[in-house]
């Protein structure tokens, strides 16, 4: 299955982008009120800076404590994003998230940012994928 499949099958295919001068304490509201594990860092709002997850966000506030909170985004982003296109296979892009141990890849399609993929989604789409296959098996197997 290709990214841009996966892109389809989302409900909500839209990508939070915030500034980078946004302050951790309103990254970590930005979460939780819509629910999402991942902020795309971004100046223009077109191309990714970096990533910022809840992760990194609980991680600092275990090293420093709260004074992390009044930090800027930029000073705990990602920077080195690992990305994907929406022609790539969904079997290797869960093997990039795998060894680098994260769980969102931003979708880059000359340069600007598309989309975002989640392991969720990958293990969602690739489940559909198994029932179909099975489905289509099992109407082989039938005679229908």
């Amino acid at each position: 299955m290709l990214v841009s499949q996966i892109l389809k099958t989302k409900s909500d295919d839209s990508v939070t982008t915030v500034k980078p001068t946004m302050l951790i304490a309103e990254a970590a509201k930005m979460l939780a009120d819509k629910r999402i594990g991942t902020l795309v860092i971004s100046s223009d709002g077109k191309s990714p800076d970096g990533i910022l997850s809840e992760r990194d966000i609980v991680r600092e506030l275990g090293n420093q404590g709260a004074a992390c909170l009044d930090m800027t985004v930029e000073s705990l982003m990602t920077r080195k994003l690992v990305t994907c296109t929406k022609n790539e296979r969904s079997d290797a892009i869960l093997s990039k998230m795998t060894e680098g141990r994260f769980r969102h890849m931003p979708v880059i399609e000359d340069g600007v940012l598309i989309g975002l993929v989640s392991l969720g989604d990958v293990v969602k789409a690739r489940l559909m994928q198994l029932s179909m296959e099975k489905d289509a098996l099992e109407g082989m197997i039938m005679g229908h």
